[in-house]
């Protein structure tokens, strides 16, 4: 099978951190997808990986449209405000390894998804936007953020007041005490598995989502929140409660393929985030777990996951060790 990974950073020209973090976990993809014998593709605007056919590019979405209608499927990173429109071109060439771009676009969307998560009785903080009636007590810590956006770009920590102003394009959320987490899932096509249950008994039905590692963040906290690494394959005590509500999460948002879900453990866990797309975890999760992603991410498909995954340790990661 050709296969198309297309990564925004490697294949946009971005740089610093962006590029590091892109490239890595653009690599990780390509490896596996080959690993399990598959031709794969990737735009590039320079960076050439040593696995896969690098296709020079000045124009990354047009590479994407191009390339994804040469390939027998495709999966695309990107920043999640781009994600959606990538998705839908990649939906409409060939057969798409990543979330639908409606679930993309529902995600990137952080005010529609907590309020989507909300409403399926998920427990979010509290996300309001300018314009709306007050929410916070003075004094609250509030976390002022990007409505669409990725990562901790553009986040800032702050007091409420009654001078506090919420930017445009901004939502301000109250700001939960606890361990910072996420939980990686691959999400198989439900369709699929319902389909096979008129010919195969339910104890032998493949699950519709498959739990990869909880991951312990490394976040920095002061007037801004930064990422900076984190550790993967972390046992919480508490983690089969993290992956239910991080599955619970991805249905509730229509994803599919692998997904990460960012969590704060507090007295229960509340969902900080989803993102609908390989996340800077992969690096860590492709060095502990004996399956090969590519291939989990091809069964999602398929509706066809296995019932769970061998992880052999922790491995830890800092953002430095992106440029080793």
């Amino acid at each position: 099978m050709d296969i198309l990974v297309a990564e925004y950073a490697v294949g946009a020209g971005e740089g610093g951190t962006l590029l590091l973090e892109g490239r890595a976990m653009l690599d990780v993809l390509v490896r596996s997808f080959m690993a399990v014998g598959h031709n794969v593709v990737y735009p590039t605007s320079g960076p050439v990986l040593p696995a896969g056919t690098a296709v020079k590019t000045k124009d990354f979405e047009r590479s994407v449209e191009e390339l994804s209608a040469q390939c027998d499927a495709a999966l695309v990173v990107a920043p999640d405000e781009l994600l959606g429109d990538l998705t839908e071109i990649v939906e409409e060439n060939t057969v798409n390894l990543g979330c639908p771009s409606g679930s993309v676009r529902l995600c990137a969307d952080k005010l529609e998804c907590t309020r989507i998560l909300e409403s399926k009785g998920i427990k979010v903080p509290t996300t309001t936007v300018s314009g709306e009636p007050n929410v916070f007590s003075l004094g609250d810590r509030v976390v002022l953020k990007p409505r669409w956006g990725c990562a901790s770009e553009d986040t800032t920590l702050t007091r409420y007041s009654c001078a506090t102003l919420i930017p445009e394009g901004f939502v301000a959320t109250r700001y939960i005490e606890g361990e910072h987490l996420s939980a990686s899932l691959v999400v198989g096509n439900d369709t699929l598995s319902r389909s096979q249950s008129q010919s195969q008994s339910p104890l032998t039905l493949p699950p519709p989502t498959l739990p990869l590692t909880v991951n312990r963040q490394n976040i920095s906290i002061g007037s801004e929140i930064q990422y900076n690494g984190g550790t993967v394959g972390v046992d919480t005590g508490r983690n089969q409660e993290l992956f239910r509500v991080a599955q619970r999460s991805a249905e509730a948002l229509g994803c599919r393929g692998y997904v990460g879900v960012d969590i704060v453990l507090a007295d229960k866990p509340w969902v900080i985030d989803v993102n609908p797309r390989p996340t800077t975890s992969i690096i860590g999760i492709s060095k502990i777990m004996e399956e090969e992603l590519g291939e989990l991410i091809l069964k999602a498909h398929s509706g066809d996951l296995p019932f769970s995954v061998n992880i052999t340790n922790e491995y830890n990661f800092t953002k430095a060790d992106l440029t080793q």
